[in-house]
């Protein structure tokens, strides 16, 4: 049977599947073999018969979708006929396909397309109602089929219509009607240059065929119909879509505008859509006139009026080449944008600004009162937390914010410059969606978030508020009992500041020597006073420069010559300089180890001055 199966899997031809057979034969296999491999090729050709069958229904069935689907994207009505008729001529195996039309005024059929043909008589041909196989399929609207022609007497001949079916050497030919309902407008045939018969599957096929070809006819039809309603639509159609893609292009806006503030956004990102979408220079000024976004120097007093009629109008007040749209709360202003385009806006895009404007009022309040809140509930709280830990129930107020103190957490205290209200709001959004703390002081920020790793989460953070403020926020971290980690973090954040690294983040144990002297529980202050306390104070008292003159020695390499042209003093200076540093450490200052001490002492007074 294998042999079989490789035979049908191959699609080999039917006369190719006796081979097995003939081989066994020939090898003088007995009677057994023979009979097995007898019922064997029985089956495998019908095998092979069923699948072609099945090939020849789907090569129908695509053909019937194909055609669908010309009529479902409304192509040319030629075009798709045409196709129909190369389709019937192809899956029928015909020589010839053809479709005939009825004309309704001159009371005949006509040749309307053609494939396969060869005879431009016969591509020319009409055909009077009744006369001929076609005739007769149009005037009866039932199939007909012959397996020769001119020799069937069934049909009306006529010498035109035997003259051109002779020139084009038909013989047997299908036909069958198009029928829109009860009337027949076409006939569709398939002819063959030799005789043969036409089956019942294909006769239904054509039928299905002609169908197609009739819905197109009449899609076409319908079509040229309602061509002159377009037409005379077409301006009232331009005029509603403009304004239509102007209210898409204002709601669009407004959607990502109200998208970015669900984010997080702030004024400056809804300040962007406008101008990309508009075009042109904003300005955004909050309540007192002051710029939130854009530069206001460029303004004139016009704007203040200006504002003063776009909030008792409720829209945009155009003056000049400034479009200006501000909003009120209790008759005192929130908010006002001004806009200098580039070119006119229309009305429709004015919406755009005044939907900017509310947005923009709305995030102001939004942040005025998430910051009261913040304030009110975890601000308070992480207060309590950091500087007065000894309070009852603190753990309590945790836990019902959804703060488990118990599990690791880690403080954050992040230093920035201005937009203390952004800051406070980012701060917040953060530890609500991350079930932690936060609370704004001054020109800082305080989180208490979960985790174990303090440097990890003061570089996120330092990134997340950088990229939201527009401008470095520098971040230190630290873990423990949360006074004495507030503390750390903030010298953290001070030193990272100080060490030129604004917008980094980094923890006590990731700042090298200075970590360890920053780092809660070391004393700092002791550690100078020891290390260079009595020529910091020499320095204090008499105005002299001893400190910078160690540190100009120790950073040339211990050069005297070097030192002097640092310091732009002469050598004996230097010399002097150094016998009086003598006098005050002790002569044993320049001893490798106590001069690392000294050297590390001179760096931390140099930062602890730059804090």
């Amino acid at each position: 049977m294998d042999v079989f199966l490789e035979l049908l899997v191959r699609e080999a031809s039917a006369v190719e599947f006796e081979g097995p057979v003939l081989r066994a034969r020939a090898d003088g296999a007995d009677a057994a073999t023979l009979e097995r491999l007898e019922r064997d090729k029985v089956a495998a050709l019908r095998v092979r018969g069923m699948l072609r069958r099945r090939a020849k229904r789907e090569a129908e069935l695509s053909a019937l979708f194909d055609t669908a689907g010309d009529l479902a994207a409304l192509r040319g009505l030629d075009a798709v006929l045409a196709a129909i008729v190369r389709r019937a001529r192809q899956l029928l195996g015909t020589d010839v396909a053809y479709m005939t039309l009825n004309d309704a005024e001159r009371g005949d059929t006509f040749m309307r397309v053609t494939d396969g043909s060869i005879s431009a008589r016969f591509r020319g041909l009409r055909l009077a109602m009744g006369a001929g196989l076609g005739g007769l399929v149009a005037q009866s609207a039932v199939p007909y089929n012959t397996g020769d022609y001119l020799a069937d007497e069934r049909f009306r001949h006529t010498m035109t219509i035997d003259g051109a079916v002779r020139e084009e050497g038909l013989v047997a030919i299908l036909g069958v009607p198009m029928r829109l309902g009860a009337q027949v407008i076409g006939v569709l045939f398939a002819a063959n240059r030799s005789a043969r018969p036409f089956a019942h599957e294909e006769v239904t096929l054509l039928s299905s065929l002609a169908a197609h070809a009739a819905v197109a006819i009449d899609t076409a039809r319908l079509l040229e119909e309602t061509r002159a309603a377009l037409a005379e639509l077409s301006e009232a159609n331009r005029l509603i879509r403009a304004h239509s893609d102007a209210i898409e292009r204002a709601a669009a806006a407004h959607d990502r505008m109200t998208g970015l503030v669900l984010r997080g956004g702030g004024v400056e990102d809804v300040a962007a859509v406008v101008t990309e979408v508009l075009g042109g220079r904003l300005t955004v000024l909050d309540d007192e006139g002051r710029p939130l976004v854009g530069d206001a120097s460029e303004l004139d007093e016009g704007v203040s009026e200006a504002a003063r009629s776009s909030r008792a109008l409720g829209r945009t007040v155009r003056r000049g080449e400034v479009f200006v749209a501000s909003v009120d709360v209790g008759a005192a202003p929130l908010c006002t944008l001004v806009l200098r385009a580039a070119a006119p806006i229309a009305d429709t895009d004015q919406r755009i600004l005044e939907r900017a404007a509310l947005v923009t009022a709305l995030l102001l309040l939004f942040r005025r009162s998430v910051a009261d809140a913040e304030g009110r509930v975890r601000g308070e709280l992480l207060d309590d937390l950091v500087f007065r830990p000894e309070l009852d129930g603190l753990h309590d107020r945790a836990r019902r914010l959804g703060v488990h103190l118990d599990e690791p957490h880690v403080l954050v205290v992040a230093r920035h410059d201005g937009q203390r209200e952004r800051a406070a709001f980012w701060a917040s959004a953060q530890a609500a969606v991350e079930h932690g703390l936060a609370a704004a002081r001054g020109q800082e920020v305080i989180l208490l978030l979960p985790g174990d790793k303090p440097g990890v989460l003061a570089r996120r953070v330092a990134s997340e508020l950088t990229a939201a403020l527009g401008r470095p926020a520098t971040a230190g971290a630290a873990v423990g009992p949360l006074p004495g980690a507030y503390r750390e973090s903030q010298r953290c954040a001070e030193a990272l500041r100080a060490l030129g690294r604004g917008g980094d983040g980094a923890s006590a144990a990731e700042l090298g020597f200075v970590g360890l002297l920053i780092g809660e529980g070391r004393d700092v202050p002791a550690f100078l006073a020891d290390a260079i306390g009595p020529v910091v104070d020499y320095d204090a008292r008499r105005g002299t420069h001893l400190r910078e003159t160690m540190t100009a020695y120790f950073g040339s390499g211990g050069s005297l010559s070097r030192t002097a042209d640092a310091l732009h003093i002469h050598v004996n200076t230097v010399t002097q300089r150094l016998d009086r540093i003598g006098q005050l450490l002790g002569g044993d200052w320049q001893e490798p180890e106590r001069a690392l001490e000294i050297q590390l002492a001179l760096r931390l007074h140099r930062l602890r001055d730059g804090l």
